[in-house]
This record gives structure tokens, C-alpha cells and sequence, in this order.
């Protein structure tokens, strides 16, 4: 009697398993466990047993993918246990993949198959290479604080070796010389000044480039090791030719600043649309790392139980429009480092006393968001107050559901405080009229605050979708995606 009781509950948890995730693969253990129980349990006090395989039948039948399954569903009706237990023992035979089970797809794709073990070191190498990138950015934006980004004036997609004499040190310094920037801006810099300014932009390039191998080299070795699923290498393709359109787009912005301004008394710089362009990419090089490393590390639905995926789902209403607002935050304070618009209007709150400032009209059109440094910085203050209150409300929410799975509740609180800090750290470097060093800490917890809106989204995501329609799709998004990035590689070396 004891082993039909034991037995009941796990026939449930198959049941509720298949309705999740669409498929009986994943029950593929607990139906042999099942199995292996039976052997041991008594033949009578079978009809509850009896009642459990049928839901279990109901389930696969309504499963995508599983008709077949429900064809078989007379195994459901066996009236004596013998019957039941060489049932239960048909279903643990037919529980690996064929062509009747449902294609897994999203984070449980990625991982389909793979051992812990092979899951962890994936998820620690696609970390460091998260961590690799944001520090790209932020070399990045200091490069462009110490306007050192100008100070080489070609660009290899092998990379550029360094001077290493006087002689090509010399060489290097002329080529700059003849640029808009020196004759502009630079005219009485000396040799070692240069050497700073170079040396700064060299290692950012370089840094990028150690991405690449950090990236290509461990991913073969995991490929060699039979550790990369189907799903897994399309993303990493994926990846890789961002991480390579990237140097493109990057050569396409310090391309536009080796140009003479049509202003004669215009400072030179790069194109703030072409600026924006090259850290949007950046952000979306890290988002899409950040996740591949969660969806390794946790393939699994992000809440469990009843109670805390209904309190995932409520907060998650409110925390995509939030993560959306933040992402246009962001890419407003790109046109205001584009535009070095935060170098002007150094008070708060007011713009030099006004709260709307005259300059802001002196750009007509929607083009004054892209190209007047007024409205730049206008919109980005406007941005960021409505940031702050947006994630207040997001943090408020979440205290209300007590049911919120722990890791959201924490999530959610680390990310009301990342964003004080970064209201705090934006009000300090307009102040002091954007010091490297706040700048750049600036640009770091933007990254932090990117980093915590990814994971909260992801510890608030659904169970797997039931939908076959959308199951098709998804296999197509990668292909789409790179295609995409393939596109947009190639027209940036066609544009001038």
C-alpha cells in the first residue's frame, strides 16, 4: 500500500511537468523512478495509480508534438496492476527523444544534454567574457574622456603594431599631426603627450582584439569537448560576429572625427549619431553575453510554484517597460558623450537658470536630440529623473508581492540602489563638468544597472512557451539576428 501512495504523487509531478514544458522528455528520470518503485509495491490499492496514469495519458495527448503519445493512451485504461507497472515500463522506454517528442528550445536548449559540470564551466567562461566586455566599455569611455580616440589614424582589422623606435614614433606622430584634431586642438603637443593619448587608444583596440581569443579559443575547446549544443553554437556564432562587427563600427565612428568640421571653428570630433551607434552595439554585444551566461548557469523557469511564478509574472509587467526606459536612458547619454554635451550647463536643476534653456530651439526638428547639445542634455536629465521614479515604483511593487521568489526581492532592491547611485554619480560629474574619473564611474554603473535589469528579467521569465508556433520561431531568431549583424557590417565600410 505504501508504494501505490508514494506512487500517486509522482505520477502528478509528471503530469505537471509535461504541462510546463510542453514535453514528457523532462519527466524522462522521474518515469523510471516510477518504474523501479513499482517493482516493490503491492498489487492491490491499484485505482488511484490507475487514475494517475490516465492524467498522465490526458497530459501527453494535449502536449505539442506528442499525438502519437495520445494515440497510445489505452495504456491509461489498465484495470489490474500488472497491466499498470508493464505500462509504466512502455512509457519509461519511450521517454527518450524521437520524432515524437517535443523539440526543448530557449535556456533549456542551450543546455540540453550537457552535465553540471559542463554547465558550469560554460557559464564561467561566457562570465568572463561578460566581464571582459564591460571592461571594454568603460576603457572605452575613458578613451573618449582623455580624447585620446583620435590619436590613431588607421585602422587594421589584424590589428596595428606599436611604434617601437624613435624613428616610428616620429612616423606615428606626423601622421597624427596632419589630422583636423592636432591642427585644431593639439598644435603644441609634444612627442610624450602624444605617446599618453596613443598608448590609451591602442590598448583599448587591443583589449577588444583579446576578446576575440578569450572568446574563439575556450569556444572550440568546448565544441572539441562535445560541451556545445546545436542551439549553444548558433549563439556563439551569433557572438562572434558582433564581437567583429563591432571593430567595424568602431572604425566607422574614429573615421568620421578624421574629417575637417564643415565649421571652421568646430572642435573636431566623431559623429554622435556614429557614437551612439558603437556603444548601443557595445550594450548589445554585453546583453546578449549576460544572458547566454543566465541561461546557461540557470536553464530552468525562473519561479517555481503556483504562488511565486503569479507574483514573477505581476512584477514582470512592470519590469520590462522599466528596462526599456532604462535602455533609452542610456542611449540618450550616448548623444550626450557624443556631443560632450555634459561639459555645458554645469548647474542643477535649472540649465545655467533657465529650465528649458534658449539653445534648446536652435536645433529644429527631432534632429535637435541627436545633434544640439542643450536638448542632449535636457532630455537625458528628463531620462534619468523618470529612470529614478520608474524603478522606485518597480521596487514599491515588489514589496507588495510577499510571494516574489527571493532572488527577484533581492534583485529588484539592488536595483532601486544601483540607480540612486547613478543619479548620484551623474549629478557629481555634471557638476565638476565630467572628470575622467567620475565619468568613467559613471559609465561603469550604467553597466551595473544593465547587468541587474537582465538578471531580474531572467529570474522573472515564464516557464517554457507551449505555443508550437512560437517553439518554430525561436529556432529562427539566431539565423535572423546574424544575418542582421552580417548586414550591418558591411554597410558600415561602404559609408564614408
Amino acid at each position: 500500500m505504501r508504494g501505490w501512495t508514494t506512487l500517486v504523487p509522482l505520477l502528478r509531478d509528471v503530469v505537471a511537468r509535461a504541462r510546463c514544458a510542453g514535453s514528457l522528455h523532462a519527466a524522462k528520470l522521474d518515469i523510471r523512478a516510477f518504474t523501479s518503485l513499482s517493482h516493490a509495491a503491492p498489487l492491490g490499492a491499484a485505482p488511484p495509480a490507475v487514475t494517475g496514469l490516465r492524467q498522465l495519458a490526458k497530459a501527453a495527448g494535449s502536449a505539442p508534438g506528442l499525438a502519437s503519445w495520445a494515440a497510445r493512451g489505452a495504456l491509461a485504461a489498465a484495470p489490474s496492476p500488472p497491466h499498470l507497472l508493464h505500462g509504466l515500463r512502455w512509457v519509461a522506454s519511450l521517454a527518450g527523444p524521437g520524432p515524437a517528442a517535443a523539440t526543448p528550445y530557449g535556456a533549456a536548449a542551450l543546455t540540453a544534454g550537457l552535465s553540471a559540470a559542463q554547465r558550469r564551466w560554460l557559464a564561467l567562461w561566457l562570465g568572463g567574457c561578460s566581464a571582459w566586455v564591460a571592461v571594454l566599455v568603460v576603457l572605452g569611455g575613458v578613451t573618449r574622456l582623455t580624447r585620446s580616440g583620435l590619436s590613431m589614424t588607421d585602422w587594421k582589422f589584424g590589428g596595428e603594431r606599436a611604434p617601437s623606435g624613435d624613428a616610428e614614433w616620429e612616423a606615428e606622430f606626423a601622421r597624427y599631426a596632419a589630422s583636423p584634431e592636432f591642427r585644431r586642438v593639439n598644435s603644441r603637443m609634444t612627442l610624450d603627450e602624444f605617446k599618453a593619448i596613443y598608448w590609451m587608444e591602442f590598448a583599448h583596440r587591443y583589449w577588444g582584439r583579446g576578446l576575440g581569443l578569450l572568446f574563439a579559443g575556450p569556444a572550440l575547446a568546448f565544441a572539441a569537448g562535445r560541451a556545445v549544443t546545436t542551439p549553444l553554437a548558433r549563439r556563439l556564432a551569433l557572438l562572434f560576429a558582433m564581437g567583429g562587427t563591432q571593430g567595424l563600427v568602431g572604425w566607422w565612428m574614429v573615421r568620421s572625427g578624421l574629417e575637417d568640421p564643415a565649421d571652421p571653428h568646430a572642435v573636431p570630433r566623431v559623429s554622435a549619431y556614429r557614437l551612439a551607434a558603437h556603444l548601443t552595439s557595445a550594450f548589445a554585444i554585453y546583453a546578449t553575453l549576460v544572458w547566454t551566461t543566465l541561461d546557461v548557469a540557470r536553464p530552468g523557469a525562473g519561479a517555481g510554484g503556483a504562488a511565486a511564478a503569479a507574483a514573477a509574472a505581476a512584477l514582470a509587467r512592470w519590469a520590462l517597460p522599466v528596462a526599456g526606459l532604462l535602455a533609452v536612458t542610456a542611449v540618450s547619454g550616448a548623444f550626450v558623450a557624443g556631443l560632450d554635451a555634459g561639459r555645458a550647463f554645469n548647474t542643477f536643476p535649472t540649465m545655467n537658470g533657465r529650465w528649458v534653456p534658449e539653445e534648446y530651439w536652435d536645433v529644429p526638428g527631432w534632429r535637435k536630440a541627436c545633434e544640439s547639445t542643450a536638448a542632449a542634455q535636457l532630455h537625458h536629465r528628463a531620462l534619468a529623473a523618470s529612470t529614478l521614479a520608474a524603478v522606485g515604483a518597480l521596487a514599491w511593487r515588489a514589496r507588495r508581492l510577499p510571494a516574489l521568489p527571493g532572488r527577484a526581492a533581492t534583485l529588484t532592491a539592488a536595483l532601486a540602489a544601483a540607480t540612486c547611485l547613478q543619479v548620484g554619480l551623474g549629478l557629481a560629474a555634471l557638476l565638476n563638468a565630467v572628470p575622467v574619473e567620475l565619468g568613467a564611474a559613471h559609465q561603469a554603473n550604467a553597466l551595473t544597472l544593465f547587468t541587474l535589469a537582465l538578471a531580474l528579467l531572467h529570474a522573472l521569465r515564464p516557464g517554457p512557451v507551449k505555443a508550437a508556433a512560437a517553439r518554430r520561431l525561436a529556432v529562427y531568431v539566431t539565423p535572423v539576428a546574424a544575418v542582421a549583424v552580417v548586414g550591418i557590417g558591411a554597410a558600415v565600410t561602404q559609408v564614408h
